[in-house]
């Protein structure tokens, strides 16, 4: 188990949970800021769908490479300084984006910008760890997660009110996007001092779970399957939903945007219902892995609605369906970190560094092959449609893992 914090109260705790929700939303708005502008960009850069599929794939790429380096690195030191050299540099790449002149510049700013988000998850996975115990873990993670939904619903706002219609006015939100990251730094180093985030004692005292025994644990490989598959589907609907909803339904560009938003604040809604639904459940009486268990499989039915996009026309129908995959698909998160919670604290970073490539690897591969998939049948449907059946395949094997209690540390 993880040590407690000492010497800080329940409000302080809450308070720098507040502060992730943040710091996911500053992530998602770095990463999100091309998705919701891909029609314009493409179009002014000159690149077909197989080229921005790409873009998207060297992201998940850079973030896989990202998530065992951070991972790696977050087991071995306090969390504080690594986190703010993580979110400055990504700050940093994002605006450089913002700045690219061609294709290839592109290309290799999201690159770098994948690499240094992927730290965000092993700091704040830790962090949540280290301040909340197993029962408040999925609230407190639903709380950062939803900042990733909450930061693509401003993302939409923001774009309207500065892209304008002028050429190259979807460069001004990635600028504005990167200083809002700068800007979270100053909270983050007044409020969490070093001592706060140190890494489990056992950790410093050469007393850590074996590596080679958590490759033998089948949670692990659990996670990662789940991971694999949870994140593809989520990746695949926020960077394709503005592609499917103008290119594939005919829908102007700004209400693309607007309905983006609402989109996200579904999943915000799914994100914080979920974590709190295990929460209560797990308080009432019900196992704690029974109570994840439970509401993660209603999250995962959500997302199967997806089989029906490819029958449904434009209209409210096929809004509230999107709705309610954006709820499952998000509301999955915060039960999945609980899970990855429950494997030692001494590894926690690496852990999340090895989802991190098992959950990037996946969206990597089924970007590019939507981008084939597009090109050569001018649809999209097919690809969202698998896609959401994703969450339903790792429901069998989180049972069986978690089928009785693991031993504590």
């Amino acid at each position: 188990m993880s040590e407690p914090v000492a010497g800080r109260g329940a409000r302080w705790k809450w308070s720098v949970c507040g502060l992730l929700l943040l710091a996911s939303a500053v992530n998602y708005m770095d990463r999100q800021t091309l998705a919701q502008a891909s029609v314009r960009i493409t179009r002014e850069l000159g690149l077909t769908d197989l080229q921005y599929g790409r873009v998207e794939a060297v992201f998940a790429y850079g973030f896989a490479l990202g998530s065992l380096v951070f991972g790696w690195l977050a087991d071995r030191g306090s969390v504080r300084g690594l986190y703010a050299v993580v979110l400055a540099a990504w700050s940093l790449a994002g605006m450089a984006a913002g700045l690219a002149a061609d294709g290839t510049q592109l290309f290799w700013c999201r690159a770098v910008l994948g690499f240094f988000e992927a730290g965000h998850w092993p700091c704040a996975i830790r962090t949540t760890r280290a301040l909340l115990d197993e029962k408040d873990r999925p609230m407190g993670n639903g709380l950062l997660q939803s900042g990733a939904s909450l930061g693509a619903i401003i993302t939409p706002v923001v774009l309207l009110g500065m892209m304008g219609n002028e050429e190259g006015g979807w460069r001004r939100p990635f600028i504005l996007v990167g200083m809002a990251g700068m800007a979270w730094l100053v909270p983050w180093l007044w409020m969490v001092r070093s001592s706060d985030l140190r890494p489990p004692l056992a950790m410093r005292t050469g007393d850590a779970v074996p590596i080679r025994s958590l490759l033998a644990s089948g949670r692990l490989w659990t996670v990662l399957a789940t991971i694999a598959c949870i994140n593809t589907t989520w990746q695949v609907l926020r960077a394709w939903l503005p592609k499917f909803l103008q290119q594939g339904r005919g829908m102007a560009e700004t209400d693309t945007l607007w309905f983006n938003s609402a989109w996200f604040a579904m999943a915000d809604v799914g994100c914080i219902g979920a974590g709190a639904a295990a929460t209560w459940l797990a308080r009432s009486g019900r196992t704690v892995p029974g109570a994840r268990l439970m509401v993660f499989g209603v999250c995962a039915a959500a997302c199967a609605l997806g089989a029906v996009l490819p029958a449904l026309p434009t209209g409210p129908v096929l809004l509230v369906v999107l709705g309610l995959m954006a709820a499952g698909a998000l509301g999955v998160f915060p039960l999945y970190h609980a899970f990855t919670q429950d494997l030692p604290s001494t590894r926690q970073g690496l852990v999340t560094g090895m989802a991190g490539v098992a959950g990037w690897v996946s969206p990597a591969l089924a970007h590019e092959a939507l981008g084939r998939l597009t090109a050569t049948t001018g649809s999209y449907d097919a690809g969202l449609a698998v896609a959401g059946m994703l969450p339903l395949a790792p429901l069998a094997l989180l049972a069986w893992a978690w089928r009785k209690r693991a031993p504590r540390e």
